[in-house]
């Protein structure tokens, strides 16, 4: 996995907080278990997935990935 995939899996944790998994996959539209994978760096987020997170938490796709440092878009 990606430094970027590091990055993305701490921040999506600090995100989420204390919600729980299911219910921010729910929300999101995204399987459990993917969310699941990408919050323990199995599996690489997809385009299309990256948006809908960064579109739920109102945050830059580059603030995610670690390319940037805290400001939402």
């Amino acid at each position: 996995m990606s430094v970027y995939s590091e990055i993305f899996a701490v921040r999506l944790k600090e995100l989420i907080g204390s919600m729980s998994v299911n219910e921010f996959a729910k929300q999101v539209k995204i399987p459990q278990q993917t969310v699941w994978r990408y919050l323990h760096c199995q599996r690489e987020i997809t385009l299309e997935n990256l948006c809908k997170i960064a579109d739920f938490f109102h945050e830059s796709v580059d603030f995610l990935i670690g390319r940037s440092e805290y400001d939402s878009i």
